[in-house]
């Protein structure tokens, strides 16, 4: 608030909410602190971009005047937001029965025992969609967690299906490896035990040349690759 002698001005900054081709408006209230009739003139230094009313008038002792400033609508907005543009409320005091018709450009002029009072107002701009506030304890752009309350409780047992039925799964799964693991070591030891044993006849039939051990060479032979052929198909 703006105090003087005469009246108190508020507020002490035209603030516009600033849309582009969209005029706004503010207002500031005149009070009179005084036991004197006091009469009022508002300047701007962009008398074409403002409308004042009423731009003059007379504010009656202890009694208050809402003057409103609206802004035309702008086709682009200042750099940085930043507004040069000023306003001056003149005050004199008048006699008694002085209205708002009788206020004359004069009365405003500095002469000898008269006394005027000035006041600068400046504009500022501010917009006129702001960002709604983040809402305390959450994180902006991220979107909330859901916890296990949100979820529909019906859909328990379906869950629990759903783990039982997994681990059956692996359940018959790991036991169909260890089972073929086993099959597959007990055929490599067999594999192993009959090269053993084809080695020794091998042996013993470079010894004998007769030929029951030949028949029984090519016998082994014979079992041995029908052994592995199993072997190869299981695996």
């Amino acid at each position: 608030m703006t105090t003087g002698d005469l009246i108190n001005i508020h507020p002490t900054e035209l603030k516009f909410p600033f849309e582009l081709k969209k005029q706004s408006s503010c207002s500031m209230q005149l009070t009179n602190k005084t036991t004197q009739c006091v009469a009022f003139k508002v300047k701007t230094t962009s008398p074409r971009k403002y409308c004042v009313r009423p731009n003059t008038g007379v504010v009656l002792p202890g009694d208050s005047c809402n003057v409103t400033v609206t802004m035309q609508a702008q086709k682009e907005a200042p750099l940085d937001m930043q507004c040069k543009d000023k306003f001056l409320v003149q005050t004199v005091v008048v006699s008694d029965g002085t209205s708002s018709k009788d206020v004359l450009a004069e009365m405003f002029t500095k002469e000898a025992g008269r006394v005027i009072e000035d006041f600068k107002l400046r504009v500022v701009y501010i917009p006129a969609n702001p960002p709604s506030p983040v809402p305390e304890g959450s994180e902006e752009g991220n979107s909330p967690r859901p916890s296990l309350n949100d979820f529909p409780s019906h859909n328990d047992d379906q869950v629990s299906r759903t783990f039982e039925e997994t681990n059956e799964k692996s359940s018959e799964a790991w036991s169909m490896i260890s089972k073929l693991t086993e099959e597959k070591t007990n055929a490599i030891q067999q594999s192993q035990q009959l090269r053993r044993e084809l080695e020794m006849l091998r042996r013993e039939s470079s010894k004998k040349q007769s030929g029951g051990h030949s028949l029984l060479f090519m016998l082994l032979v014979g079992l041995l690759g029908c052994f592995f052929g199993y072997i190869l198909n299981r695996t």
